[in-house]
């Protein structure tokens, strides 16, 4: 996914120091990908750090569902879980039919 920025987004210059080993790599990944280095290096740095964003959320996420869980004692069973997301994967794959929605009971 190539990053976005604005247009009007101020770009502002930096410096990397890198490994020779480390520059070479990415020379090679990039020229492979048909990117130039620079290019290859925000797309990265862009990814990780969105990547990083999305994790943090997760777990923010997380924190609140098992607050939910402990305050009202309503959750899903992790055999219920896996089996619909099996579902789901076969559906998307045009296996299947959309499973139905999980409905939480009590967890004890």
């Amino acid at each position: 996914m190539p990053p976005t920025t604005p247009a009007a987004e101020k770009i502002v210059p930096t410096s990397l120091k890198l490994p020779a080993s480390v520059k070479a790599q990415i020379d090679e990944t990039a020229r492979k990908s048909g990117m130039s280095a620079h290019a290859f290096m925000v797309q990265t740095l862009s990814t990780a750090t969105e990547n990083a964003q999305l994790r943090e959320q997760f777990d923010r996420d997380s924190v609140e569902a098992l607050k939910h869980m402990d305050e009202t004692g309503l959750g899903h069973e992790l055999a219920n879980v896996r089996a619909y997301f099996d579902a789901m994967a076969a559906y998307r794959r045009g296996q299947g039919p959309r499973p139905a929605r999980l409905i939480p009971t009590k967890v004890i």
